[in-house]
């Protein structure tokens, strides 16, 4: 059930949208997406019409082409959504494998970055984490990090063990939570990827993110009762994280995003999560590409640029991108969002090239 919040928020995407969609449209809003099915009839009645709005990234063009979604059951028994996006040539550069970010799809704004690399020449592969888009699990419930990672390697295990891609350098990219989660893949296989893109990765939450400490041990204390409760404070992330107003506003076509208060055991699972990570950045070995926002409030850039500095790679690079907010690729204006994408696909391109010929 949604709390006040998550009326609230429901309210004000449905006020966006009214005008915009149908009111048949509208009233499939008002399901309650706690579990999949209902998400997934939701995401079918807004496909066309999220391919079609007025953003930079859905203005990529998906000719040339293959794109594939499948729903596949894991060795845990969950039914999980992936999609892939690869181009019709006869040599691929490279696999990347995608994160997404807390509360997020794989179905919505990253559509548009997949084509951009798969245009690029690289094969792209996603997936929506337990609990998160299209895949089988409560809405927004992470009952332990340290699982949903293992759940992402045992998908991404069997993309590169496919004959198909098995011999093409691989590439880990994660934005947000998914660049924790893409840490964690990477400290748990050590030498089993080429490198990993990390865009304002979840190394700490902003300090202005988290409630007040003597907060923050109550609800530790009520999550180990109430563990599925909505009860955690928190600002409202797209304000937060979309720097252009005009992108901020087609956030409301993430239909399937979740929006409400985060569940008591899913924060104290990231907060445990980026406490581990900050203690053991200096065991980070891969190639590193680190992008972040100077102005991001909801990660914290300081840990971005500690990670830099502790990483015992000697291969790293962190770009720092003046005025821009916690979502780099999706919420900033056009000209910063294109900018981050040329630097990443350039880091690709050269590593791409330097594992080729290692």
């Amino acid at each position: 059930m949604l709390t006040l919040v998550g009326k609230t928020r429901l309210v004000m995407a449905k006020a966006k949208l009214k005008g915009l969609v149908d009111d048949e449209l509208l009233r499939i809003l008002d399901a309650n997406m706690d579990e999949a099915p209902a998400r997934r009839r939701t995401r079918e009645a807004f496909k066309e019409i999220q391919l079609g709005i007025d953003h930079i990234l859905f203005k990529t063009p998906s000719d040339g082409l293959k794109m594939k979604e499948l729903y596949e059951v894991n060795s845990r028994g969950l039914e999980i959504f992936s999609k892939s996006w690869i181009p019709e040539i006869s040599q691929l550069k490279a696999v990347v494998c995608f994160c997404h970010g807390y509360g997020d799809t794989c179905t919505f704004f990253f559509e548009g970055i997949a084509r951009k690399f798969a245009q690029c020449g690289y094969g792209v592969f996603a997936l929506d984490y337990p609990g998160f888009g299209l895949s089988e699990g409560l809405h927004g419930y992470i009952p332990s990090f340290d699982k949903l990672v293992d759940d992402v390697i045992e998908h991404y295990s069997k993309v590169k063990d496919n004959p198909e891609f098995s011999g093409l350098p691989s590439f880990l990219f994660g934005e947000s939570l998914g660049g924790a989660v893409a840490l964690k893949v990477h400290l748990k296989q050590p030498d089993a990827w080429d490198g990993a893109i990390l865009v304002a990765p979840m190394c700490k939450i902003a300090d202005d993110m988290v409630p007040p400490l003597i907060v923050t041990k109550l609800l530790i204390g009520v999550a180990n009762v109430l563990p599925k409760q909505k009860l955690v404070p928190q600002k409202n992330l797209a304000d937060a994280a979309f720097r252009d107003l005009k992108n901020r506003e087609l956030t409301a076509y993430n239909v399937i995003s979740y929006k409400d208060k985060p569940r008591l055991w899913s924060a104290l699972e990231m907060l445990r999560t980026t406490q581990e990570i900050e203690r053991r950045l200096e065991e980070v070995s891969l190639p590193l590409l680190i992008l972040h926002g100077e102005a991001d409030i909801v990660t914290d850039p300081s840990v971005s640029k500690a990670l830099y500095d502790k990483a015992r790679t000697s291969d790293k690079k962190l770009k720092l991108y003046k005025d821009a907010f916690h979502s780099l690729l999706e919420g900033e204006p056009d000209e910063t969002i294109v900018q981050a994408l040329d630097d990443i696909i350039s880091w690709l391109d050269e590593h791409s090239r330097k594992s080729d010929t290692s």
